[in-house]
């Protein structure tokens, strides 16, 4: 399977090549070959994959790793899911020390489970506990732990195409002072909920959006491009008045020339005719503020590999997209995450008008193929994937 060669090491299922420089930093007391599992007894119900709400129902079991400076990485524990104790000094709580990923495993059409490019999450986490502070770990030993998870869990993967299994792994400071500080004890852990739709309104309905340059989500030198839960806490407020505007997510704008970067939680695409009447898909750059997506990575490695059109992370400010709207340049704009899969846009508040964004006028052809593409990769196909047994 050929791709462009600025992309290619995405389709690695081991560690790819960036990912190799940390292993130098990385601790490795305790790997997976050292996992302790007891599972749970007892077995709760198994819901109706019909049914599901986002991140609402748990699997019966979880991972916990438990780190300390003195101590290294303990040995990894597969056992029921319980709440967790913690000291109410501990780092994660009064200071945001704490970060997680999302990440799914679906069941093919086939009957196997995979996980969706798992190293690319791997890849980020470790970049997300670099600039938090915390505890480095060996990826491979953490993803196969994972894997593990999620075969003691397996008949919680749903039977269904329209549903899997979302993976949570979290990484908290629980250092039991108030001084801030790099934490001398952490606690990695790992959660399972089966999964739905994200939005209620369905899973390829268009959504409104309110951008407004008051809220910012992030700004330069900090920590937009990683995966921390402080960047997704203090966005709520922004996406209550969103609503309380008939809108359902906020588009998030940076710069006094009204950058467009990210919305809601996703990463954001645009496919138009560009300035110089080319056909263009453009994402905003990783250039610190966006959260380098994995979703957004495949959207951006399929579209080089079909090479039917522009493929461009570039800048886009809201007057490039006005002045686009007004000459009908604009075709289709969507979100893109782990989540939701795609997402299509079709209005945007700004400056007290609604913009309207001819997403599903035009099929909407390209984010639609985009989702059946991927969801195809994900429950019939081997590419991006690590099986589990």
């Amino acid at each position: 399977y050929s791709v462009c060669t600025r992309h290619r090491e995405g389709f690695n299922l081991g560690v790819c090549n960036n990912g190799q420089c940390f292993l130098s930093y990385v601790m490795k007391e305790n790997g997976a070959s050292d996992l302790i599992i007891t599972p749970a007894t007892t077995f709760k119900e198994k819901p109706d994959p019909s049914g599901l709400v986002f991140g609402t129902v748990f699997t019966d079991n979880m991972l916990t790793i438990e780190w300390s400076l003195a101590s290294g990485w303990e040995k990894p524990y597969i056992k029921p899911l319980e709440n967790l104790s913690l000291h109410p000094a501990s780092s994660s709580l009064h200071y945001a020390v704490e970060l997680f990923e999302g990440m799914k495993a679906y069941r093919g059409v086939d009957g196997k489970i995979r996980l969706f490019r798992p190293t690319l999450n791997m890849d980020r986490m470790v970049r997300s506990a670099r600039r938090a502070a915390l505890p480095c770990f060996d990826q491979n030993e953490l993803l196969e732990c994972i894997r593990k998870l999620v075969e003691v869990e397996k008949e919680w993967v749903p039977y269904s195409a329209a549903a899997s299994l979302y993976i949570r792994p979290t990484l908290i400071g629980t250092e039991p002072s108030l001084g801030v500080k790099k934490p001398t004890k952490a606690l990695l852990y790992v959660i399972l909920s089966p999964v739905g739709p994200y939005f209620a309104s369905g899973s390829f309905n268009p959504i409104s959006l309110w951008a407004d340059p008051k809220y910012v989500r992030a700004w330069k030198g900090g920590t937009g491009d990683c995966k921390l839960g402080g960047n997704y806490g203090s966005s709520i407020y922004a996406q209550q008045e969103a609503l309380e505007l008939g809108c359902q997510q906020v588009l998030w704008l940076y710069g006094e020339d009204h950058q467009i970067t990210e919305v809601g939680t996703m990463n954001l695409f645009l496919y138009w005719i560009n300035e110089d009447g080319e056909n263009e898909l453009a994402t905003p750059p990783l250039d610190g503020i966006i959260l380098p997506g994995v979703t957004r990575q495949s959207i951006l490695d399929l579209a080089c590999d079909w090479g039917e059109f522009k493929v461009s992370e570039r800048y886009i400010t809201m007057s490039d997209l006005t002045a686009a709207l007004e000459k009908n340049r604009v075709k289709e704009m969507f979100g893109a995450g782990t989540a939701c899969i795609v997402c299509p846009i079709s209005k945007i508040l700004y400056k007290g008008k609604h913009l309207h964004i001819p997403t599903m006028e035009n099929g909407p052809q390209l984010a639609t193929r985009f989702l059946n593409k991927l969801s195809d990769i994900q429950v019939r196909c081997f590419l991006f994937f690590n099986q589990i047994k």
